[in-house]
């Protein structure tokens, strides 16, 4: 055979392939067909050895969680430069978290109109027991203990809050070592810089091979739930993104709208440059990706580099308004699902929190919102154990993700050159020829 001949491709490469996330659509699909047709039969369960597959996939998903948080905090937080953290970089980290805070109240309040949930089967005993934690935690202990008395214990215990808390300081610290003069200091510093950086690197890297996998993970713990519950839970599939868009629809009139008006910004002067970063984020799901796209309207609209170069990486990283709806909706989802109640005051509160801080280590890469709430929902003391009814509903909502994740980055693409712009204005960093002067 000559060697130009063309190599047949195999099985496992043609899948490798295909987009993740229409394999992860179509693990849901052909998923909630067995399912139906095993409830139909009245089977609801299935055998152990193929339960297994959905055991390790969630399994993975909590293997990943603290390195990730770890890595990309540190790296997020130490990749600020000391002297960008002063006249532009407080305000615009400022606005990134109040905007993102509102975005999980917005989100929170959609579920509660919505009401999206799934009536799915009786709750599992771990998730009885972890229903039992929620109910018992008290949001101003819960902000006191954000603090650790040892870092090694919260990293044992998978101390969410903790982890965030300590991998924030420790980064902060680190940019201002590496700003050093000290020769030494700079060294030492940029050194353990690209070993957070090899860590970052390293863990999505394993987050590719996870989601390559997801599809059968889903695809079984999703004909379980048909399997227990019958079609009857798809319905609530459709709510959710209803919820979801509606939020993502009210923050851009709301907050993006109200931003700009007390900007004195001409709203459709914005829009007209905006429009194109916010199509390429629908389109790739990727605030990394569109980031060419996003300076380009910057530029367009007169916006100083030395602004727009700091605030629109710092915001692909930090500034996750749409992540953050979508956290709200689907925690009140997961947990409405799995114990067929709402969310207290109390509850609603640790989750603004605690998703506003882990907004700051989402990865702006497609599918990171779905990791993401899996560290949220392990943060309120709900981790997504297998075999639960909680790992049901979290597989439920990866099904649909692809189409939650459309939206979410065009919303934090969008809120990145909103923020950016406002800052700029407030503070005189615009061009003289600058369409936002005329």
């Amino acid at each position: 055979m000559s060697d130009n001949a063309p190599k047949k491709k195999g099985i496992l490469q043609a899948y490798l392939n295909v987009n993740v996330l229409y394999k992860i659509l179509i693990g849901l699909i052909v998923g909630a067909i067995a399912g139906v047709i095993l409830a139909a039969s009245g089977v609801t369960s299935l055998p152990a050895w193929i339960s297994m597959f959905g055991t390790i996939f969630t399994r993975l998903l909590k293997m990943i969680i603290i390195p990730i948080i770890v890595g990309s905090l540190v790296v997020g937080a130490s990749s600020v430069s000391p002297a960008n953290v002063g006249k532009v970089g407080i305000r615009v980290i400022i606005i990134y978290l109040i905007t993102s805070a509102l975005g999980v109240i917005i989100g929170l309040l959609m579920a509660n109109i919505f009401q999206p949930h799934a009536d799915l089967a009786a709750v599992t005993e771990l998730a009885a027991e972890a229903e039992g934690k929620i109910a018992e935690t008290n949001v101003w202990q819960v902000i006191a203990e954000i603090v650790p008395t040892s870092v090694l214990s919260s990293l044992v215990n998978e101390s969410v809050l903790q982890v965030i808390f300590f991998s924030l300081l420790f980064g902060i610290c680190l940019s201002y070592l590496k700003a050093s003069k000290d020769e030494r200091l700079h060294t030492i510093a940029t050194v353990t810089y690209n070993v957070f950086d090899c860590l970052t690197e390293v863990m999505m890297m394993i987050v590719r091979g996870i989601m390559q996998y997801a599809p059968i993970g889903v695809a079984v713990l999703i004909c379980e739930v048909f399997a227990k519950n019958g079609a009857k839970v798809a319905g609530a599939l459709v709510m959710v993104v209803v919820a979801c868009f509606v939020g993502y629809a009210i923050h851009i009139i709301l907050v993006y709208g109200g931003i700009l008006k007390l900007g004195k910004i001409k709203i459709s002067t914005f829009f007209k440059e905006a429009r194109t970063p916010f199509i390429t984020a629908f389109v790739t799901r990727s605030s990394n990706g569109t980031l060419p796209t996003s300076m380009t309207a910057a530029e367009n609209l007169g916006i100083d580099k030395e602004v727009y170069a700091f605030s629109l990486p710092l915001g692909a990283t930090i500034n996750m308004d749409g992540t953050a709806i979508y956290q709200g909706v689907c925690t009140f989802f997961l947990v409405m699902s799995t114990f067929g109640r709402g969310l207290t005051i109390g509850e609603m509160s640790m989750i603004v929190l605690l998703a506003t801080l882990a907004s700051i280590g989402t990865a702006g890469v497609p599918g990171a919102g779905a990791i993401m709430l899996a560290m949220v929902m392990q943060g309120i003391n709900l981790p997504i154990e297998a075999g639960s009814v909680l790992a049901g509903a979290y597989a439920m909502i990866l099904g649909i993700d692809a189409i939650l994740d459309m939206g979410r980055t065009a919303l934090n693409v969008t809120g990145d050159l909103t923020c950016t712009t406002y800052v700029a204005k407030k503070l005189g960093f615009l061009r003289e020829d600058s369409v936002l002067k005329q």
